[in-house]
């Protein structure tokens, strides 16, 4: 009979307890254990098993479940007779930093120290200790009271390893999950600076200048730079998805879901689920499957986008729409299925997000929405990881017009029935909603912001269009490169090619003449000799978009028409 699947769930004696479904990822206690590193920080996306792992390394050494064999039994550690006698032997200060997220540096302070006084109540017991001496009473108070000082919250962890070995005479374990919640936080809502000097201090005192800590073991889906807050932990061990290290404990196998899915009958499916839900890779180790979504699959039996839809991907959003029109070309790229080669560094520099275009797949790739294909020095080639991502984007970017959803529609609707005046009207009620959306909200030129609104329109037209049109941009065709060409599917749809030009005040008296250079540049570079072969040069149309601010002006037609009138 397959076992019970319980959404959510991430509390690992609750699993084994009640015989939920679990895929055995004990061998990780082992294999983590003999490595010896004295703080490991571990990255993979979120909903890849870290909480549950971390729950279950805590539950294996802690002294609070000591003797908890039954916790283990049956499972890979515990065919190892020393690891039998390691069970429960350590004390373990956990503690997650999943749930802090607030929208300002002062409330995720706030946050933190609730956090750390929880921690501290579960260790009271020290209080009664014949070692506390009045002074140690006061401040472990300040902490439980949430009345302490920064410098009380920062040296908070290290004081309680202290505390904790002074007890038990034995060094402490320290766990820390989704260490990087509080710096997405601060940079999706402005306050990074102060976040990153306060995480900078509590990591250096909590796994650097502490004595008492036997090991530690920190999760987060990004490696944040070591110049933002770990620049003084030279011990450090990062593993990240292109490390070797425990390359199949977070995430699926193949086999592993395999056997799942035969568990739950469904083993006729596994082609489906390999296109919707693989694609990861950690390592060496291919075709890794998200955890996630193959438990609410196998709950639901239904294919879907689970996993991109249990956050907001907000920052996602940010990163993407206030891009640069290179990043967004890239975006268009991947959405049509291709690699992207990108030079990328692991090591995540919030500050520069909105600076360097290329640090955005840096993240991306972190969080788990693009995959290494091919890796050449520092040159990596991405692509979407699976179909999910895939609709995840494609969900992303509709978004991007919900404000003007109507007049959208029916700028679509416009421009497929060569109405040229319905296609003024709507793009210019489309553009006033969208500029400011598409801005990288810096100084920019007045020739960059068109720029990436006609990136940010393109990629939202391939969406729309893709079951009628094969859509290309910024292509060669002819003598020159053309910024938008539609391809039709059918033969009895015209061909179509955009050209975008900003106004040239010195050379161009008004808009119409900006359309026209557009249109002269279409006739001029011959860009229609890529449709020729399917749509014939008679159901050509062209069109020549000119920007003035916010400002946009179409003018255009059928080709045959400025063939036999060529514009002067």
């Amino acid at each position: 009979m397959a076992r019970t699947i319980a959404i959510g769930e991430q509390d690992y004696s609750k699993m084994i307890k009640h015989d939920y479904f679990y895929v055995d990822k004990t061998g990780f206690i082992k294999e983590w254990w003999e490595k010896g590193d004295s703080v490991t920080l571990i990255t993979r996306p979120r909903r890849f098993g870290k909480t549950l792992t971390l729950s279950m390394v805590e539950q294996f050494f802690s002294i609070r479940y000591a003797g908890r064999s039954d916790l283990f039994e049956n499972l890979e550690i515990w065919k190892e007779e020393a690891y039998r006698k390691l069970q429960g032997t350590y004390p373990v200060i956990y503690l997650s930093f999943a749930g802090i997220k607030a929208d300002n540096y002062e409330e995720t302070y706030y946050a933190i120290s609730r956090l750390l006084a929880r921690e501290y109540r579960r260790h009271a017991y020290l209080l009664k200790s014949d070692s506390f001496l009045p002074s140690d009473q006061e401040q472990y108070q300040k902490i439980l009271s949430g009345t302490g000082n920064v410098s009380d919250i920062c040296s908070s962890v290290n004081l309680l390893c202290e505390y904790l070995y002074e007890y038990y005479n034995r060094k402490v374990l320290i766990l820390l999950d989704e260490y990087d919640t509080p710096m997405q936080e601060a940079y999706l809502n402005g306050y990074w600076k102060p976040i990153a000097g306060f995480m900078r201090r509590f990591m250096n005192e909590t796994f650097k200048t502490n004595p008492f800590a036997e090991r530690s073991l920190m999760t987060g889906i990004t490696r944040v730079s070591k110049e933002s807050i770990f620049s003084d932990l030279n011990h450090l061990e990062v593993v990240t998805a292109t490390s070797q290290k425990y390359a199949a404990v977070f995430g699926f196998t193949e086999e592993e879901v395999i056997q799942s899915l035969d568990e739950y009958g469904l083993r006729d499916q596994a082609d489906q689920v390999r296109h919707w839900y693989d694609g990861f890779r950690f390592g060496s180790c291919a075709h890794i499957y998200n955890p996630w979504s193959i438990i609410q699959y196998l709950d639901k039996k239904e294919l879907a986008a689970y996993w991109v839809n249990t956050s907001s991907n907000a920052l996602v959003g940010k990163l993407i729409q206030s891009g640069s029109s290179q990043t967004k070309k890239r975006m268009e790229d991947l959405m049509r299925g291709h690699a992207i080669c990108v030079p990328i560094d692991e090591q995540i520099v919030f500050s520069q997000l909105d600076k360097d275009e290329d640090a955005v797949f840096s993240f991306l790739l972190a969080g788990g929405y693009l995959k290494v294909q091919d890796k050449q020095g520092q040159e990596y080639h991405l692509q979407l990881v699976n179909e999910e991502v895939h609709q995840m984007f494609e969900h992303l970017i509709n978004g991007w017009f919900s404000e003007c959803r109507p007049a959208y529609n029916y700028f679509i609707k416009a421009v497929l029935a060569n109405d040229l005046g319905g296609m003024n009207d709507f793009i210019n009620r489309v553009a006033l909603s969208t500029f400011s959306l598409f801005d990288t909200g810096q100084k920019t030129s007045a020739a960059a912001q068109p720029e990436r609104f006609y990136y940010g329109l393109v990629l939202g037209l391939m969406l729309e269009l893709r079951n009628r049109y094969t859509m290309t941009s910024n292509r060669e065709s002819g003598f020159g490169r053309y910024d938008v060409l539609l391809e039709p599917c059918d033969r009895a749809d015209d061909g179509i090619i955009l050209e975008f030009k900003v106004i040239q005040p010195g050379t161009e008296k008004n808009l119409e003449e900006t359309a026209q250079a557009a249109i002269r540049q279409i006739l001029d570079k011959n860009y229609a000799a890529v449709l020729e072969a399917s749509c014939g040069r008679d159901r050509i149309r062209i069109y020549g978009f000119a920007f003035r601010g916010k400002e946009v002006l179409i003018d255009g037609g059928y080709l045959r028409e400025y063939e036999q009138d060529p514009i002067k």
